[in-house]
């Protein structure tokens, strides 16, 4: 249809149109949350309902839209979606689970400003339907010689990046449950960069762009430089002015570079 067509690619528009202006409000502006957290954001939620709720339109929006694709039964399709929904059934479910087995019993744990958890909803919301319907619908298979190739070497990629972001998530949360104030975090790839989460999630997001070989998929890569990249600076500062024997050689996100 026209009018889906047309809407597709807007939406794509907007997805590279509200990068630059994320990236440039976060180097001033950091999102109120975690070790950031400040008044002033109106009300909160528990982090691990708020990981659940926002998070979650990746996980059902895809699944509904996936099946009324034209190659939504093609099993190059099917296989190309999986990773994507690999990732956000562990953010969605399996991350705030984790949050809360380990902080959720504490009646000191920060809260999730609602205004933040609505925006990331709103954003995934958009994503979604984006990779979703790409994959399902706009993408042509039949003319793909390099699928299998890029699919491969993107997976690589992808499930690299999942690990490091996915283990280093598990660092941060065992050390709230420690208790005791924030702490500096040690091993791994923590001794290269002050958030290889972040970093683990940027190589997943750039081996998806490889698998997807799309401007859907490079934009939600650079969507997710645009966002993390500026907190990940935020952070690493943060522990420079907070801990005076803060390793000096770590790296915000990009090991070695940045």
């Amino acid at each position: 249809m026209a009018s889906d067509h047309t809407f597709f690619h807007y939406s794509l528009l907007t997805l590279y149109l509200i990068g630059p202006p994320t990236f440039i409000s976060l180097r001033f502006l950091q999102a109120p949350y975690g070790k950031h957290q400040r008044p002033g954001w109106g009300p909160t939620m528990s982090p691990p309902l708020a990981w659940f709720v926002m998070e979650s339109p990746t996980i059902w929006l895809t699944l509904l839209l996936f099946p009324f694709g034209l190659h939504s039964s093609n099993p190059k399709a099917l296989i190309l979606i999986s990773p994507f929904l690999l990732h956000y059934l562990h953010r969605t479910c399996f991350y705030p689970l984790c949050l809360h087995w380990n902080t959720g019993h504490k009646k000191t744990a920060n809260g999730f400003p609602v205004s933040v958890a609505f925006m990331a909803f709103v954003f995934n919301l958009l994503n979604a339907y984006l990779q979703a319907r790409w994959l399902s619908h706009y993408k042509d298979y039949e003319v793909d010689r390099w699928f299998w190739w890029r699919f491969f070497v993107g997976l690589v990629i992808f499930l690299g990046g999942m690990v490091v972001n996915i283990w280093s998530d598990r660092v941060l949360v065992v050390l709230k449950r420690e208790g005791g104030g924030y702490k500096v975090p040690r091993g791994g790839w923590f001794e290269l960069v002050s958030c290889p989460n972040y970093f683990g999630e940027i190589v997943e997001w750039f081996g998806w762009a490889v698998m997807t070989w799309s401007w859907v998929g490079l934009g939600f890569l650079l969507y997710t430089c645009a966002n993390l990249v500026p907190r990940a600076f935020a952070n690493h500062r943060w522990y420079l002015e907070k801990f005076e024997d803060y390793p000096k050689a770590r790296r915000a996100v990009i090991p070695f570079l940045y």
